[in-house]
């Protein structure tokens, strides 16, 4: 899998005198179903998550509270996204290796994932990720 397949997708934005709405509906803003939701809180300034790639697994990340950094490699490439805005997300396919950093103080990291959790999906060796990173070209 390429790495310009992970991109920046702009949500809808309903906007009034009321305040902000952004809403997310399968297949139609994101490129898959999802399938499971869940968020990442209370990150300590220098965490790092992720640290992983998954075999079939597709996401989207969205900053919807504070910010935070994405680092992206797919075994070839390296690029990186800071998300800062609350209607736009991060789409990264599978089999790209990713990590979490630079989260402020109040960071929320909203995840949509297009499979429930599989433990045998993850790749959790960056060498590992690499050998069937090459095997997928």
């Amino acid at each position: 899998m390429s790495i310009k397949k992970c991109k920046i997708i702009e949500l809808p934005l309903l906007n009034d005198d009321r305040g902000d709405l952004t809403f997310i509906e399968n297949n139609k803003h994101i490129p898959f179903s999802i399938k499971r939701i869940y968020y990442l809180y209370n990150n300590h300034l220098n965490l790092i998550r992720g640290r992983h790639a998954h075999k079939n697994l597709h996401q989207l990340f969205i900053a919807i509270s504070g910010s935070f950094d994405v680092f992206l490699n797919d075994g070839k490439e390296d690029t990186s996204f800071k998300l800062d805005k609350k209607n736009v997300g991060l789409y990264v396919p599978k089999m790209i290796w990713r990590e979490l950093k630079n989260f402020s103080q109040d960071s929320v990291c909203l995840v949509l994932a297009s499979d429930l959790y599989k433990e045998d999906d993850y790749i959790r060796d960056y060498d590992k990720f690499l050998i069937s990173s090459e095997l997928e070209s």
